[in-house]
């Protein structure tokens, strides 16, 4: 089993965790919006989650392919740079790319679709090679 994921980029994510970032991160959209919407379940589920990521991770681990493109580099410049498309270069999503480069992520719209699947998209660039 290769790994996916980065713990230490989990741990860093819970650090944020009341607004969900370490689920997204780990491909959990459901449980993460829940947690943007709540305060991380009011913060009790947010230290709880704090024992929770490893397992987090080698569920990610097994579910998602390792490949050429980096899970944690890709969601670092979608957190930084989404708006301008560069997780979509990165990942070979040119033309996409540039039209989220040229309309700040689809006006956002983009950037919150990519939150939500970034996961499934590094997936899929990685099974096809």
């Amino acid at each position: 089993m290769q790994k996916t994921h980065s713990k230490t980029i989990g741990y860093l994510l819970w650090i944020f965790g009341f607004i969900g970032a370490h689920r997204f991160y780990y491909g959990r959209k459901i449980t993460g919006t829940i947690w943007l919407f709540t305060g991380g379940l009011f913060l009790i589920g947010w230290i709880v989650d704090l024992f929770l990521i490893p397992s987090m991770d080698r569920q990610a681990a097994v579910k998602y392919q390792a490949g050429h493109i980096d899970y944690s580099l890709a969601w670092i410049l979608q957190t930084f740079l989404g708006p301008f498309g560069i997780h979509r270069f990165y990942m070979g999503k040119i033309g996409t790319g540039l039209l989220w480069l040229l309309t700040a992520g689809l006006c956002g719209v983009g950037y919150v679709y990519d939150y939500l699947t970034l996961n499934e998209q590094v997936d899929e660039v990685n099974r096809r090679r």
